[in-house]
């Protein structure tokens, strides 16, 4: 069993920054990898950012690549977002999730889930 909680989202404008943090507790939790997902209204959910969990290997979608970076800190237990140039169409609720398949993009891998951070980007 893992735990996820999610903080750092916020309102910022269009060309600033933030860091997302994902606090990860339970058994062997060093052993998942951590994906960050995200859903705006009316939009289907995104994947975002990947890391497994030795944390030598990251993966993005195209569209936060060279925007956002992902990292983790295993003796924290957390996974970070590194968002920056964040643009409106960034705005979502980002959600982090622990799996231990490789199918990084795809939902249905990770077994666990935080509740979620709101992410808001004004124009």
């Amino acid at each position: 069993q893992v735990q996820l909680v999610e903080s750092g989202g916020g309102l910022v404008q269009a060309g600033g920054s933030l860091r997302l943090s994902c606090a990860a507790s339970g058994r062997n939790v060093n052993t998942y990898h951590l994906g960050w997902f995200r859903l705006a209204p009316g939009k289907e959910r995104e994947f975002v950012a990947a890391i497994t969990g030795s944390g030598t290997s990251t993966y993005y979608a195209d569209s936060v690549k060279g925007r956002f970076t992902i990292s983790r800190d295993n003796a924290k237990n957390t996974v970070y977002l590194q968002m920056n140039s964040l643009k409106p169409e960034d705005t979502a609720v980002y959600s982090c999730g622990a799996g231990r398949t490789y199918n990084f993009a795809e939902h249905s891998t990770y077994n666990y889930w935080g509740q979620g951070t709101q992410v808001t980007v004004s124009s």
